[in-house]
């Protein structure tokens, strides 16, 4: 690390630390020339994200527009923003564990589907109607089918191991 008071490219840690809001080190260094102490700010570098759109267009994946959405299918729903906020970051974690610099948004969607789909059945059919773009009533109906057919086998598969 370059020294800013003279330029001098060796220095020493005097101390590390880490920040709790971020993934982020800060460190404490001292010039090995002149003495001169300053800190450094060390972090993960994060290569973007790259969304593939339905019709082949790339955008950089982008946090805030994912949340909006489920905030959106989420209106007048007892659902915390928290949880809204460990929704999108269990799905960029998710995405980033992958190693893929490219991914579609429809493996997004569907993502987003299975998480809400257990945190809030009606947040779910809302993001569901605007994302799968129902086009019929009875293609509404038959994602609310397919919906109850996963809760009654949720409910069936849990109360197979009451003894009540």
């Amino acid at each position: 690390m370059r020294c800013p008071k003279c330029h001098h490219t060796s220095s020493k840690v005097i101390d590390s630390r880490p920040s709790e809001e971020t993934d982020t080190i800060r460190r404490r260094r001292e010039c090995l020339s002149c003495g001169y102490r300053f800190n450094t700010y060390e972090r993960i570098e994060k290569l973007p994200l790259l969304v593939i759109k339905r019709d082949n267009v790339r955008e950089e994946f982008n946090r805030d527009k994912l949340l909006r959405g489920i905030i959106r299918s989420a209106e007048k729903r007892p659902i915390q923003l928290e949880a809204m906020n460990k929704l999108v970051d269990s799905i960029e974690e998710k995405i980033r564990e992958s190693g893929k610099q490219e991914i579609p948004s429809e493996v997004i969607g569907e993502m987003v589907m299975e998480r809400l789909f257990e945190l809030d059945e009606v947040a779910y059919i809302r993001f569901a109607s605007v994302y799968r773009e129902f086009q019929s009533r009875e293609m509404f109906m038959k994602e609310l089918e397919t919906m109850v057919d996963k809760y009654r086998a949720e409910s069936d598969s849990n109360s197979k191991g009451d003894l009540s």
